[in-house]
C-alpha cells in the first residue's frame, strides 16, 4: 500500500528561489496577503505601523533608508516630482541634470521622470533599453563628445526609461553600462566597444535632438520609435561631398597662410598643398593603412610645396605656405576634448586622448621633417624670419580668420544652420586674440587663453539656447587660434639642427594648445555657473565632483 500523495493546495511548494529565503514563513504559517497595485515589493520595505525612524545623519546615505525627502517604502505612494527650483528643476537643462544625479549617491537619487505602471515595469524590456543606451553613447562618443556629456546622455536615456539605478561608464573605446533592479537582484552589464570614429557634427547634433525628445515627458516617445530614430540618424547622408571637404580643406590652409602674412599667390600655393595632401590621405585611408601614414602623407604634400617654390626661387613666402598647411592638419578637437576629459575627472579618457594627439603630431613632425630635411639638402634657403613679418592689415586679417573657420566648419560637417554662428565666433575670437597680443603686446598664450574662453563662453550659451552639443560651436571657432607657426618653427629648427630653437618654439605651440583646451573648458564653466537660461529668474545650483585634496 503505497502512501497517498499530499494534496496540493497551491501553498506548500515555492515557485521562485526567493521563497527558499530564511524569511519565508514556515510550513503551516499562511502567508501575508498580496501587495495592492502600486505598493512596493521589496524585501527592505518597512512593515505596516513602524513609523519613520530618527533622521540621522549618514554622510553619502544607507543603501538602507529611503532617499532623503522620499516617502516611507511601506506608505506606497507615489514619489513628489522634482523640485521647481535647484539643480534637478525641470526649467534646469537635461544635461547638467543628469551631471547631478550621476554625482548624486544611488540611494539620494530621484525616481525617474516617467510614472510607470507596475505591468509597464514588469514588461520593460531592460536589455534593450540598455542596448539603446549604448549606441547611442557610442555615436556621441565616436563624434568626439566629452565623456562626461556621454555619460550624461546615457543616463538620461535610462533614467527616462524608468532605469534609475543604473551606472555608465565611459573609456576612450569601451562603453559599459550597469542596471540593478534591487538590492538582492543581480546587475545586468552591457558593453560596447567603438572601434571607428568620425567627424560628422550633423550627426552629433541629430543625436543630440533624439535625447532630448526621449528625456522630454510631453514628447513620450516609445522604445520602438526611439529605435527607428536612430536607425534613420545612421542612415543619413553628410551634408558635403569628399571634394566639399577637399575644398574646404584648401581653403583652411589659404587662409590660415594670410593670417601669417601671405598674399594671393601664398593663399592659391597653401589651397594647393592642403587639396594634394587631403587627397593622398583619402588615398592610404582606401588602401587601409593607419591614420598615422594619412597625417604623414597629409603633411608632405604643403611642405613640398612650400619647398618647391623655394627652390624655384618663386616670390613667395615658403615659410607661410607651409604653415598654412598645418593648419588643416592639427588636431585641435581631439586636444580640447582630451583636456577637457581630464579637467571633469576622466583621467584614463583623457590619458588615450592625449596620446592619440601625440601620435597624429608625431605623423605632422615626421611629414613635415622628412620634406624640410631634403629640402635643406637640395639648397632650399628656408628661415623663419620670412613669415614673422606680420603685415598691418585687420580687415584682410579678420576676413581670412572668418573664411579660416567657415572651412573648418565645412570639414567637421556641421549642420548649415550653425555655420554662420560659429563663424561669427571664430572671427569675434581672432579679433579678441590680435588686440591683446598684436596691438597690446601681450603674451600670445595669454591672448589665446582668453580668445578661447571667449569661444568656450558663447558655444556654451549656443548649446543651452538651443539643447545640442557644445562642440558645433566650439572647435571650428579655435581655429584661428591654432599653433600653425610655433609647430613650424620648431620643426624648421630641427631640421636645421638648431635643436635649442626648435624645441623653445615647439614648447610655445604646446603651451598654446593647451591655453585654447584650458580656455575653451573654463569658458563653457563660466557659462553654466553664472548664466541662466530664459524664463529662469534664478542660477540654479550645480553640484561638483567631491575632491580629496591628495589624502
Amino acid at each position: 500500500m503505497g502512501q497517498e500523495p499530499e494534496p496540493d493546495n497551491g501553498e506548500d511548494k515555492p515557485q521562485s528561489d526567493e521563497a527558499h529565503s530564511a524569511f519565508t514563513p514556515p510550513f503551516g504559517v499562511p502567508l501575508p496577503p498580496a501587495p495592492e497595485d502600486g505598493q512596493t515589493t521589496s524585501e527592505f520595505a518597512r512593515p505596516a505601523g513602524i513609523g519613520e525612524p530618527a533622521a540621522e545623519d549618514h554622510g553619502a546615505g544607507s543603501g538602507f533608508r529611503p532617499p532623503h525627502g522620499g516617502p516611507s517604502a511601506a506608505a506606497g505612494v507615489a514619489p513628489p516630482p522634482p523640485p521647481a527650483t535647484g539643480p534637478l528643476s525641470r526649467s534646469t537643462p537635461w544635461q547638467d541634470r543628469m551631471r547631478v544625479m550621476l554625482r548624486t549617491p544611488m540611494t539620494e537619487r530621484p525616481t525617474p521622470e516617467r510614472t510607470l505602471s507596475p505591468t509597464e515595469e514588469t514588461a520593460l524590456p531592460v536589455p534593450r533599453v540598455l542596448d539603446l543606451t549604448l549606441r547611442i553613447g557610442e555615436l556621441l562618443l565616436a563624434g568626439g563628445e566629452g565623456a562626461e556629456d556621454v555619460e550624461a546622455a546615457m543616463f538620461a536615456i535610462a533614467h527616462a526609461f524608468g532605469l534609475d539605478r543604473c551606472e555608465p561608464t565611459v573609456t576612450f573605446t569601451l562603453l559599459t553600462v550597469t542596471y540593478q533592479p534591487s538590492l538582492v537582484e543581480d546587475p545586468i552589464t552591457l558593453n560596447r566597444t567603438v572601434r571607428r570614429r568620425g567627424t560628422d557634427y550633423n550627426r552629433l547634433a541629430a543625436v543630440y535632438r533624439l535625447v532630448d525628445a526621449i528625456v522630454d515627458e510631453e514628447a513620450a516617445v516609445s522604445l520602438e520609435e526611439a529605435y527607428r530614430g536612430l536607425a534613420e540618424i545612421r542612415r543619413n547622408r553628410h551634408p558635403y561631398s569628399k571634394w566639399a571637404l577637399t575644398l574646404a580643406s584648401g581653403g583652411l590652409s589659404g587662409a590660415a597662410a594670410t593670417l601669417v602674412g601671405g598674399g594671393p599667390l601664398v593663399f592659391c600655393a597653401a589651397a594647393i598643398g592642403a587639396m594634394l595632401g587631403d587627397r593622398l590621405a583619402w588615398l592610404a585611408a582606401g588602401r587601409g593603412l593607419p591614420e598615422f601614414y594619412q597625417f604623414v602623407a597629409a603633411a608632405m604634400a604643403p611642405a613640398a610645396v612650400g619647398v618647391t617654390l623655394n627652390i624655384a626661387d618663386i616670390d613667395a613666402q615658403s615659410s607661410a605656405v607651409i604653415t598654412g598647411g598645418l593648419f588643416a592638419l592639427i588636431p585641435g578637437r581631439a586636444l580640447v576634448a582630451a583636456v577637457q576629459d581630464g579637467l571633469t575627472g576622466y583621467y584614463i579618457t583623457a590619458s588615450a586622448r592625449l596620446l592619440e594627439v601625440l601620435y597624429l603630431v608625431v605623423g605632422i613632425v615626421v611629414g613635415v621633417l622628412i620634406v624640410l630635411y631634403v629640402g635643406v639638402q637640395l639648397g632650399a634657403e628656408l628661415s623663419p624670419d620670412a613669415a614673422l613679418h606680420r603685415q598691418e592689415r585687420p580687415v584682410v586679417s579678420l576676413l581670412a580668420a572668418m573664411l579660416l573657420t567657415l572651412a573648418f566648419a565645412v570639414l567637421l560637417q556641421q549642420e548649415r544652420s550653425t555655420v554662420i554662428a560659429v563663424t561669427l565666433n571664430g572671427g569675434v575670437a581672432w579679433l579678441i586674440y590680435a588686440v591683446i597680443a598684436h596691438q597690446a603686446n601681450k603674451s600670445p598664450v595669454l591672448a589665446t587663453a582668453l580668445a578661447a574662453g571667449l569661444v568656450g563662453l558663447f558655444g556654451q550659451l549656443f548649446s543651452r539656447y538651443r539643447f545640442i552639443s557644445a562642440l558645433p560651436y566650439v572647435t571650428a571657432a579655435i581655429g584661428p587660434l591654432l599653433p600653425g607657426s610655433a609647430t613650424y618653427f620648431g620643426l624648421l629648427g630641427f631640421a636645421q639642427n638648431e635643436l635649442n630653437a626648435g624645441a623653445r618654439s615647439l614648447l610655445t605651440a604646446a603651451a598654446l594648445a593647451l591655453a585654447i583646451a584650458i580656455g575653451v573648458n573654463l569658458g563653457g564653466e563660466m557659462a553654466r555657473l553664472f548664466m541662466k537660461r530664459p524664463g529662469e529668474k534664478t542660477t540654479p545650483a550645480r553640484r561638483g565632483a567631491k575632491r580629496t585634496r591628495g589624502f
